[in-house]
């Protein structure tokens, strides 16, 4: 059981590390004129640098603090690689960002912060390695809704600060959500595990003052905190840290009445550019954020943006119903199968084909947000899903049924029958089956550079794996999915109990038909690990995000592994 005594225990970073901070406050003391309310966190390694942040927390007075950064070769400082001095204001939300350089590839460091006789805690970061690299490991997460109403406790951050031993931490988005205070189905909400959103951040998020409360809201958590005081991280934004399925020039969660559209995405940003430790990709653009890293000769990791750099807005099937004549369609293929619809846009999709073709490296790894697996449902389905009920598991374990009879070439299964699971459709458009010219131009340009392709996704809450097939059938690669932080996935969406669940999750793996693996009940993160010889994928779940109080729930942990350079490229599993 994960208590708080482990909490703290995490909030140590594994070490000394935070030890040091307090030790530090008992050498300086604290002038109680500024604070470091929020951690500190380090991100966008490289070889020979590495972003290091924090905030400070000043009297309402002080319009400008004096901050005065270490990082050392040591956990007691007294080798200090880079000393600097750095002011933080009002205009940057008083953040202090500094892009550290000259050191060393695959060594560790420690750094902190300083203002008068204020010492921040203590964090643990990790440059990137070169040359021939015989592993890799990576932490993956999505996904972090903040009350126990639609989310809950960060426990999964708290685990893997204190257990994960990795190079990195990729997140994948929706860092924070945008929704206010609202009713609704998830965790338990009673008044002794609840936990809501402080009065001075509990309306939905609009304005860039706005976007700075909830960042400072999520950095007073301390699993989040510890979690980045442990770790670099290389992070990218999804729809959530500015508005629900967002797109180029608009969102679901967005209408008139909240004003322009692009001066929320662009306040929203640059909050984004203020809280997390991130190189802008392209000097001071910063709205533009994918870009790549290379781990030595083993992986090259592209991050992208699949919301603002050039998606186009969702198609909904609702618009391809007529009351009299049904679904339609014939229209519908046409707009979905455009070779002009675009989600990565041009640009990007342009660069992401030069680097991609280019790689030398033994794997190209694919940080983004959206599923790219074609997850194709009997269309029957559709409809019910609207309804947001149990009902549609049924359905779906009905279907199963079917399938699996003719996967068995039961010769008693009707045409009927074979029709209704032979006709499918893309269960969600906001992922890249709405957008599947684009997919295809990513996976043709893997293919015929026969590269060693892995996907890595979140958005969607639930753990999933698929081999990655382009229209030919082909087999192009694979994608490993993490669940979420905290957000409540399909068993929240549909209602389900934890047996429907887990029951819905294998019907799945049979009914769609590149899906290897599902789990649609637990909240969770992945450890991705590389080596020359195969990529690994570990699904690791917590028992709850309703309390602070948790256990790994071990019988839930799967393990997927994928060899490279074998023609098929298929997943594969692994004995845990």
């Amino acid at each position: 059981m994960f208590s708080r005594k482990h909490l703290f225990y995490a909030l140590a970073v594994l070490s000394l590390a935070v030890l040091l901070a307090v030790i530090g406050f008992a050498i300086y003391g604290d002038s109680g004129r500024v604070s470091f309310d929020h951690g500190v966190a380090s991100g966008d390694p490289l070889a020979d640098r590495v972003i290091v942040w924090t905030r400070v927390t000043p009297q309402p007075s002080r319009r400008r603090v004096k901050v005065r950064v270490e990082v050392s070769s040591d956990e007691g400082f007294r080798s200090l690689v880079h000393s600097s001095s750095e002011t933080a204001t009002a205009k940057s939300d008083y953040t202090v960002k500094v892009d550290v350089e000259g050191l060393s590839a695959r060594t560790v460091y420690y750094y902190r912060f300083r203002s008068g006789e204020s010492v921040s805690a203590v964090g643990r970061t990790k440059t990137l390695p070169q040359g021939d690299v015989d592993s890799v490991k990576l932490a993956v997460f999505s996904c972090a809704n903040y009350p126990t109403s639609h989310g809950g406790y960060f426990n999964v951050y708290g685990h893997a600060a204190a257990t994960a031993r990795v190079d990195a931490v990729v997140h994948l988005g929706d860092y924070i959500y945008e929704y206010g205070r609202r009713p609704g189905p998830g965790a338990d909400n009673s008044e002794e595990t609840a936990r809501d959103f402080p009065e001075y951040s509990d309306k939905e998020i609009l304005t860039l003052d706005d976007y700075r409360r909830r960042y400072a809201l999520y950095r007073t958590d301390p699993q989040l905190q510890a979690l980045h005081a442990t770790h670099p991280f290389i992070t990218v934004w999804d729809d959530h840290e500015v508005a629900n399925d967002a797109y180029v020039g608009g969102a679901q969660n967005h209408d008139e009445s909240e004003g322009s559209f692009d001066a929320r995405k662009t306040a929203a940003l640059r909050a984004y550019y203020e809280w997390m430790p991130v190189r802008p990709a392209n000097g001071n653009d910063s709205q533009q954020v994918y870009r790549s890293f290379s781990f030595g000769n083993l992986i090259e990791l592209f991050m992208l943006d699949t919301r603002f750099a050039g998606r186009e807005k969702q198609l909904s099937y609702k618009d391809y119903f007529e009351q009299d004549t049904g679904f339609d369609s014939r229209r519908f293929r046409e707009d979905i199968g455009s070779p002009d619809r675009t989600l990565l846009g041009q640009d990007q999709l342009a660069w992401l084909k030069e680097r991609l073709s280019g790689s030398t490296a033994t794997w190209q790894v694919l940080g983004q947000q959206v599923l790219m697996g074609r997850m194709n449902i009997p269309a029957e389905i559709i409809p019910d899903l609207g309804e947001r009920t149990p009902a549609v598991a049924d359905l779906v374990g009905r279907l199963t049924r079917i399938k699996e009879r003719v996967l068995r070439d039961d010769p008693s299964v009707t045409q009927d029958e074979r029709d209704r699971v032979n006709t499918v459709l893309p269960y969600n458009l906001d992922a890249w089956d709405g957008y599947p010219a684009e997919r295809e131009a990513v996976l043709g340009t893997a293919y015929g550079a026969d590269k060693n392709l892995v996907v890595l996704a979140g958005d969607t809450h639930n753990g999933w794996a698929n081999n990655l097939r382009d229209t030919n059938g082909n087999q192009i690669g694979v994608e490993f999915a993490t669940a979420s932080v905290s957000s409540g996935g399909l068993e929240t969406y549909l209602k389900l109990k934890p047996e429907q669940a887990e029951e819905f999750a294998r019907d799945l793996e049979v009914l769609v038909d590149d899906l290897v693996y599902s789990n649609t009940k637990d909240r969770g993160y992945m450890i991705v690990s590389f080596t020359p010889k195969r990529s690994q994928s570990r699904w690791i779940y917590v028992d709850t995000v309703a309390q602070p109080e948790f256990s790994e729930r071990t019988s839930a942990s799967r393990m997927l592994e994928v060899l490279p350079g074998s023609g098929e490229r298929n997943l594969v599993p692994v004995d845990n």
